[in-house]
């Protein structure tokens, strides 16, 4: 299975990107400011979100503004490949009814898509970084394997989201309902670790992958600090797993999708 993916990979992969590029563009084809909106949104949301859990709520992070964006540019995208996951078969009916393409090429389009929103993201808080006067250090170097871990995590999951959407009508707003919880144990705003007492703060941060990515991330780009390499070689343990089974389960049952929907 897995050579069969890679070959796979190699095959439609110029496809994936284009197929990307398409979805990106068709997003923003009929508004006025076109590309500009991927910056501002972000920008906005960062504005909105420091004042209202920065003066209402009274937040205190250090470094508070690229730490709020560095936590919503991980949520959001976890958030958008949960959510495109688990209709994404039926969403591209009209183009897998007609022509073969491996189901899991649907999940890395959409990777490709959010995670470049969420690059554009991580610049502007590189930027909220430079003008907080934020000091960086050798650690940066974490982020890469950070960020291999947050894509292998979401390709893992997308792919069994995928599969059991195509035969539970409900599981959209399942979904729905599990992705509002998770958000409110996350830490998107504030650190778990602080706001929760010990050992409880740290507990949820480990076992939640994408709250100790936001962790992780933070940790390298803000506080010049070492992640847990435990806990990552831990959730990148799991993530591969996970990958491997979901692609084993799709390649099972793809050529029944089309049928069941």
């Amino acid at each position: 299975m897995l050579s069969r993916f890679f070959r796979d990979f190699s095959k439609y992969f110029k496809y994936t990107v284009e197929a990307a590029k398409a979805a990106l563009m068709s997003e923003v084809a009929n508004s006025y400011l076109n590309w500009i909106w991927w910056v501002l949104q972000p920008i906005c949301f960062t504005f909105i979100y420091a004042f209202v859990f920065g003066a209402i709520f009274h937040t205190r992070e250090e470094h508070f503004i690229p730490f709020i964006v560095i936590g919503v540019a991980v949520w959001d995208f976890f958030n958008g490949m949960m959510k495109n996951s688990v209709r994404i078969i039926r969403s591209n009916k009209s183009i897998i009814s007609k022509v073969y393409l491996p189901k899991f090429i649907l999940i890395l389009v959409r990777m490709g898509v959010n995670g470049f929103k969420m690059l554009i993201s991580f610049m502007i808080a590189v930027v909220a970084m430079i003008i907080t006067g934020v000091t960086v250090s050798w650690r940066l170097v974490f982020v890469i394997p950070i960020i291999i871990i947050l894509m292998l995590f979401n390709f893992a999951f997308g792919c069994f989201l995928m599969h059991f959407g195509v035969y539970v009508a409900d599981l959209e707003n399942i979904v729905d309902i599990g992705l509002r919880m998770i958000f409110y144990i996350t830490g998107v705003f504030y650190s778990l670790t602080r706001r929760v007492p010990e050992p409880w703060g740290k507990y949820l941060t480990y076992c939640n992958p994408i709250a100790y990515i936001a962790d992780a991330m933070r940790k390298v780009m803000l506080y010049r600090e070492t992640p847990n390499l435990w806990m990552m070689l831990i959730w990148f343990a799991i993530s591969l797993i996970l990958a491997i089974c979901g692609i084993v389960l799709v390649y099972k049952n793809e050529n029944s999708y089309v049928k069941s929907i």
